[in-house]
């Protein structure tokens, strides 16, 4: 799996978390994110990510900012892209079996460091069930076309 991580000024620490978590599950990653701590523009950062993902340079991709809801909503505007807003560990684990989420968005003001590691983690680990929500995620690529 190769994974692309961002983020913007708002979500440093819990991306730095992520490197860790992503190095020691030894898993392929790039990390496209800001290394400052003056404001930039989440777009700037979730669109350049998302469209990496629909091009199928990564699998998969975590988007980081200070809500995570910038990140979700400008990655969700790339067609191919399937980005869930989570911020606990049953939700980061349905979101991959039942809609195959492409994209993990977190908010760095809304989880912790720790919390955001298992929220990743299970991310990560967790595969597509298929079956009746593969038709559904097909409804969504029709539409998308």
């Amino acid at each position: 799996m190769k994974v692309i991580l961002t983020a913007d000024h708002a979500g440093m620490t819990v991306r730095n978390e992520v490197i860790s978590l992503l190095e020691e599950m030894e898993i392929e990653y790039e990390d496209t994110g800001c290394s400052c701590e003056t404001s930039v523009d989440y777009p700037d950062y979730a669109l350049p990510a998302a469209e990496r993902i629909a091009k199928g340079e990564f699998d998969r991709g975590i988007f980081i900012c200070g809500t995570g809801i910038g990140m979700s909503i400008s990655a969700n505007k790339v067609k191919g892209i399937r980005c869930a807003l989570t911020h606990d560990v049953y939700s980061a684990k349905l979101t991959r079996q039942h809609n195959d989420s492409n994209v993990l968005a977190m908010g760095e003001r809304v989880v912790g460091p720790g919390l955001a590691r298992e929220v990743a983690k299970t991310w990560l680990e967790t595969e597509f069930d298929g079956g009746r929500h593969a038709n559904r995620i097909g409804k969504i690529t029709e539409y998308e076309a």
